[in-house]
């Protein structure tokens, strides 16, 4: 699929869908050429989310300890390629997917085999779905405002069988809040590894926080926007090409590998005002509005504008005053915060 053989009607009408809601009646992928079209523009937005996450989840130290993926409701299978591809294919035996329609299971299958020949990728059946069998590592990419409630039930009961779990949507209020609390019905079976720094309750779905949501801002590679073809897109589409927002977590069976004590995570994007940043931070402690003092703290002010990496800090705080700070150092001792 190029650039020029993209199938606009097929664009329009599956973005129809997932805006109205419409996407939720049953299997809408209608062709591989549709799915061609959606992998190259809305799939590679989708794509970059993941990289964001992956990038959290490194920098936290953390990598999936079993050798199946399961990419379960796959589309064009965005989230197992970037998966397979952040941690290498030779870390896993096999990549399974599952799609309520087999045309889009078919398109995933046939493009995680050209990406990694060597790997074992197949569709799943329905005797797998439905046993007992192990999941190494179960993949959920934006379905939540998909399913039925018969579809959430058959989705927890795998992620009962997963070792591990990355589960990533769209950063919307409702989905947003609805993945919080998914996140933590699920905590009593498994490690919070991100993008928590703590194992409690989520503060933002406490009462008189209504308005708030666990959510995150993803940068777009930055020669996007110098490629005729993706600004075009995103006049055609209607599409801010800079707005990448995502909600998302990260569970496993034992603990991180690197202890998360003493560390914080913004929510959202810190607003930035002449005299001082404002932020929402959320830590072991709850979440509360943060402020940093622009005087005192130039370069920390200039980094929480412009860095690019994931919002994982430790603070020197007073109260709500911020005193200063650091981005959490990956695991191969480079900085978080990259500008």
């Amino acid at each position: 699929m190029t650039w020029t053989e993209l199938d606009w009607p097929a664009l329009d009408r599956l973005r129809e869908a997932f805006l109205s809601g419409a996407a939720g009646r049953g299997p809408y992928w209608q062709s591989a050429s549709e799915l061609a079209s959606y992998d190259l523009t809305y799939g590679e937005r989708i794509g970059w989310k993941w990289d964001h996450v992956l990038r959290e989840l490194k920098l936290r130290g953390w990598a999936p300890a079993g050798r199946t993926v399961l990419d379960w409701g796959c589309g064009s299978g965005i989230a197992g390629r970037r998966v397979v591809a952040a941690f290498g294919a030779d870390r896993f035996d096999s990549l399974l997917l599952w799609d309520h329609s087999p045309l889009a299971t078919d398109f995933a299958a046939a493009a995680a085999g050209r990406a990694f020949p060597r790997l074992d990728v197949s569709a799943v059946t329905p005797g797998f779905l439905a046993s007992t069998e192990p999941i190494g590592l179960l993949l959920v990419s934006h379905v939540l405002s998909e399913l039925s409630s018969e579809s959430l039930a058959a989705l927890r009961a795998l992620v009962d069988r997963a070792a591990a779990v990355i589960w990533v949507e769209p950063g919307t209020h409702a989905t947003g809040r609805a993945l919080a609390g998914l996140r933590d019905e699920f905590r009593a079976r498994f490690t919070v590894v991100a993008p928590c720094t703590h194992q409690q309750a989520c503060p933002l779905l406490a009462l008189g926080r209504e308005r708030d949501w666990c959510h995150h801002f993803a940068p777009p590679p930055a020669e996007i926007f110098a490629m005729s073809d993706w600004v075009k897109f995103g006049q055609r589409a209607g599409i801010d090409l800079r707005s990448l927002p995502y909600s998302f977590f990260a569970l496993d069976r034992v603990p991180a590998a690197r202890p998360a004590e003493g560390l914080s995570r913004i929510i959202g994007r810190p607003e930035h005002f002449k005299p001082y940043a404002r932020l929402l931070n959320c830590d072991a402690s709850g979440a509360a509005e943060l402020t940093l003092p622009r005087r005192s703290h130039a370069e920390l002010y200039k980094e929480l504008e412009r860095t690019k990496a994931p919002l994982v800090y430790r603070w020197q705080r007073e109260g709500d005053k911020i005193l200063g700070g650091s981005p959490l150092e990956s695991a191969d001792g480079g900085g978080a915060g990259e500008v």
